[in-house]
């Protein structure tokens, strides 16, 4: 799937009412069809706007799927102005006013360097009926259909073969969820033209195309939505042109992306008052310390300093790279021995007992009373911890979220956080990033059985925000990762 489909995918769960949700103090589109009916009856008592053929109601069969119940189908004709303009060739001049046909709108712009000129009376006269403002919609009716383009007007212009979109209100009506939704149905418009050489859709098939239409707040959190999503299209799109096979490569590729951005300091914004990582940091060592002198924890030979020639990627200046083992509260593992196993006792977990994004507890191997209080004594897994599996499937990470008595395989370490300064959920996300995987390489021994050791896991390098902006940045992760597989499923 190319980043046009990818696009196309995401308007789609967006025209569905599955982007963002909907909310009860946000009103329905019912209520605010009515309000637009009750403008538009005054902007033709006005004679801002012609008053048009009333348009026939919407039939069950015209409706392709369904949508929320706070939204309302309607034709383009009833909540929005549709106008075109000339369809005549007036005669051209060597300067006078741009003309805009269909060859000059690319991709969301209108190219005026190829644009023919006309005189100023032909365009009067072009006006009249179909004069170009700001936040109207252009949209090609004959020839390349579609290619709509929310104006920003910077000179005057008149257009020809081309649809006219104007709203009655804008506090009524969001013109950038009429632009996404167009950019989407273009495709399905196309198909439906009428012609043959020269195919065209008419001034009354666009009036009576049919709109999910949602509260008008909605609408603007769709647009804002789409918006922060497709930068991650455009890099998605970049970096690949084809996927083989969407449902499995795509979200791994979107979730690199996210999680890249998270450790760069690029997901969310930084704040001064939140202090910064160095603070944290030094909070941290005394609070190893003291737990080292009442004898909670053992003392550690020092990890190396990080050097200027290991770092991969600058970090805003609140930001510092630490080593893991020098935040975390333990990095350990269980005897190198299996215990013998019995019917009933206590999981003791390892990475074939690892679901897609849990643990299966129950599945796992049990061993007795004795044996899990005697290995419990070196370190035992609880709520918020990561179990980093060291062997085989290296890196391929889960986080402990049961409050259950078990223990993890020699074939697994635990890392525990100090949660008083550290996120569990943060250093989760970034043991997943790409940085890890080159710490993993970096340190692995690559020998029949390719294994790491815990000495090699504590020197992993990672770039630590204050606490909380990592709070901000899981929040970020967490709202992000699930269109991943909404776009999966809308695919399906």
């Amino acid at each position: 799937m190319n980043a046009q489909d990818l696009k196309n995918s995401i308007l789609q769960l967006a025209i569905q009412g599955k982007l963002v949700g909907q909310r009860r103090e946000e009103g329905t589109a019912e209520e605010l069809y009515q309000q637009i009916q009750v403008e538009k009856a005054k902007l033709i008592k006005e004679g801002k706007i012609k008053k048009e053929k009333p348009l026939p109601e919407i039939k069950e069969d015209e409706i392709p799927f369904e949508i929320p119940e706070s939204w309302k189908w309607v034709r383009f004709g009833e909540v929005i102005d549709v106008r075109d303009g000339t369809h005549d060739t007036p005669k051209y001049v060597n300067e006078g006013v741009p003309l805009v046909t269909s060859k000059n709108l690319n991709y969301g712009k209108i190219d005026f360097d190829n644009a023919k000129l006309i005189s100023i009376e032909d365009a009067d006269k072009i006006n009249k009926r179909s004069l170009v403002e700001d936040s109207d919609i252009l949209f090609a009716m004959i020839g390349s259909i579609g290619n709509p383009v929310l104006v920003k007007k910077d000179r005057e212009f008149s257009i020809k073969n081309m649809a006219l979109f104007k709203t009655i209100s804008n506090s009524l009506f969001s013109m950038e969820y009429l632009l996404w939704y167009l950019q989407l149905e273009q495709v399905f418009m196309k198909k439906k033209a009428s012609g043959g050489v020269q195919s065209f859709v008419s001034l009354s098939f666009l009036r009576n195309y049919i709109m999910p239409l949602p509260p008008l707040e909605e609408q603007k959190r769709i647009v804002a939505k789409i918006e922060e999503l497709m930068p991650y299209v455009k890099k998605h799109g970049e970096a690949h042109s084809k996927l083989v096979v969407f449902n499995k490569k795509f979200p791994e590729d979107m979730q690199k992306s996210i999680l890249q951005y998270a450790i760069q300091g690029r997901l969310v914004e930084q704040r001064e008052d939140e202090g910064t990582a160095e603070e944290l940091y030094q909070q941290i060592q005394e609070e190893k310390a003291m737990l080292i002198k009442v004898g909670k924890i053992k003392k550690e030979k020092p990890l190396p300093e990080i050097t200027e020639e290991e770092i991969p990627f600058d970090i805003p200046n609140s930001w510092k790279w630490v080593r893991l083992g020098d935040i975390s509260l333990n990095i350990g593992d269980i005897d190198h021995k299996m215990p013998p196993t019995v019917k009933d006792g206590y999981p003791y977990v390892s990475p074939l007992n690892f679901t897609t994004n849990s643990i299966d507890y129950d599945g796992a191997k049990k061993i007795g009373q004795n044996d899990f209080e005697h290995l419990s004594k070196k370190i035992k897994p609880e709520r918020n911890d990561i179990i980093f599996p060291r062997y085989g499937t290296i890196g391929v990470i889960r986080m402990v979220d049961t409050d259950r008595e078990f223990l993890v395989s020699y074939s697994c370490c635990t890392i525990k956080n100090i949660e008083k300064y550290i996120y569990p959920k943060y250093v989760f996300h970034t043991l997943k990033s790409g940085v890890i995987k080159k710490e993993i390489n970096r340190y692995i021994n690559k020998t029949t059985q390719p294994n790491i050791g815990l000495e090699s896991i504590k020197k992993f390098m990672i770039p630590i925000p204050p606490l909380e902006e990592q709070k901000r940045i899981v929040v970020k992760i967490e709202e992000m990762m699930p269109y991943c597989q909404q776009l999966v499923q809308a695919t399906l």
